[in-house]
């Protein structure tokens, strides 16, 4: 318990009001642990509990895509709340390169080759529509090195792509 009321209008404990004589009012305060405490229990106990977390996947209590789906509304009022607050720059500004850093060599380059590999099907399946849009371009004639008409040729591709990303979303 924690006191007010001293001549500084600090907290001190219940005896140092006391004695002074001005106990004005007594607040139960919250016990917890310090910090320390908390994140080394979090850092020993939580990556105990990987088979917890695939249980949960493999066996959830809804669906995700429908919950996900049914938040739509919260996710974009979220969005806008952050835009408005600038939350994105100030996250990163507070995480800074360092952290960046730090994260992406410890994490990323130990997961970035068994992630790919896994992901090699559905990259494929993402993939494919685009490649057979390039596949389908007749593309523009070629001319010299360095020739400005060339450019067609990028421009024919890019025109498809954006077709192609446009009927893919039902556009």
């Amino acid at each position: 318990m924690l006191c007010w009321g001293n001549e500084k209008e600090r907290p001190v404990f219940p005896e140092g009001c006391q004695r002074q004589g001005k106990i004005l009012e007594v607040l139960q305060m919250a016990f917890i642990r310090a910090i320390e405490l908390i994140a080394n229990k979090w850092a020993e106990v939580t990556p105990r509990r990987a088979d917890s977390y695939e249980e949960g996947i493999r066996n959830p209590r809804r669906s995700w895509a429908a919950g996900a789906k049914a938040a739509e509304s919260s996710y974009e009022d979220g969005v806008r709340d952050a835009i408005s607050r600038k939350a994105f720059g100030k996250g990163v500004t507070k995480a800074g390169d360092e952290k960046w850093s730090r994260k992406a060599l410890v994490n990323g380059t130990r997961n970035w080759g068994p992630g790919v590999a896994e992901a090699k099907g559905d990259y494929a399946a993402g993939f494919a529509p685009y490649r057979d849009a390039i596949a389908a371009v007749k593309l523009s004639p070629r001319y010299a090195n360095r020739d400005p008409r060339n450019l067609k040729r990028v421009e024919d591709i890019v025109k498809a792509l954006v077709a192609k990303k446009l009927s893919l979303m039902g556009k």
